[in-house]
């Protein structure tokens, strides 16, 4: 029998969807700032804060329903109604309540590799009562030995995590869909990583394909199919 690995799972979007919800509630302030200028223009500055505020407020929900309003407010000049910031207060907590259904073939592959001996972690980025919300919320949790909610994914973050947990290149691997986030610091310190994509991505793990050149990584389909990969 293999050794046992330590096999990271990222969350959103790779154990359940994520980057949709939030697509539709800024469809939905699209609408609301309509007489601000066009989806182009909107788009755009609320780009601009969320870059600014991620430096502040870290990820997720609550970080991108601060960005809204402050949006709101510049594109109007200040003269934004208690209604229109009602209206996105609101859909920032329905971002942070909303079912939690597992991807397709999540809990088939979670069950088998933990019936195949593995550890199972966990490895997610953004707030940590969100998260850890959404993954109770997902019904996922006993599934995992280990849960860890970071504020970045970077190469320094997967040594810590490496050190903290005994692992090496050897017995560790990451799997999950952003090559900003999941692949590209792991494939950079010499790691196995998985790439699992995911059709609805977030403009901010937008990766320049020349920065992947040379790296190793591996890509599946589903999560279902890294069993056909990992012993």
């Amino acid at each position: 029998m293999a050794a046992p690995l330590l096999i990271a799972f990222d969350a959103d979007d790779t154990l359940w969807p994520n980057q949709p919800h939030f697509d539709q509630v800024e469809a939905r302030l699209f609408e609301i700032l309509a007489h601000c200028g066009d989806v182009v223009r909107i788009s755009t500055q609320l780009n601009d804060v969320q870059r600014r505020n991620m430096q502040l407020f870290g990820y997720g929900a609550k970080s991108f329903m601060l960005s809204m309003i402050e949006t709101a407010i510049q594109l109007t000049e200040g003269a934004v109604t208690g209604h229109d910031i009602q209206q996105i207060l609101d859909m920032g907590k329905d971002l942070l309540r909303y079912p939690i259904e597992p991807l397709p073939g999540v809990v088939e592959a979670l069950t088998e590799l933990r019936h195949r001996g593995h550890r199972l972690m966990v490895l997610t980025k953004g707030d940590l009562f969100d998260q850890e919300s959404k993954i109770a919320r997902s019904g996922l949790g006993d599934l995992f030995d280990h849960v860890e909610v970071v504020s970045e994914k970077d190469e320094a973050t997967y040594s810590r995590l490496l050190a903290r947990y005994g692992a090496t290149a050897a017995d560790f691997i990451m799997i999950g869909n952003s090559l900003k986030s999941d692949i590209l610091p792991v494939a950079r310190l010499g790691l196995r990583a998985v790439h699992v994509p995911y059709h609805a991505n977030w403009i901010f793990e937008y990766v320049d394909p020349a920065q992947l050149e040379g790296l190793a990584f591996h890509q599946v389909s589903d999560v279902r199919a890294v069993l056909d990969y990992l012993p």
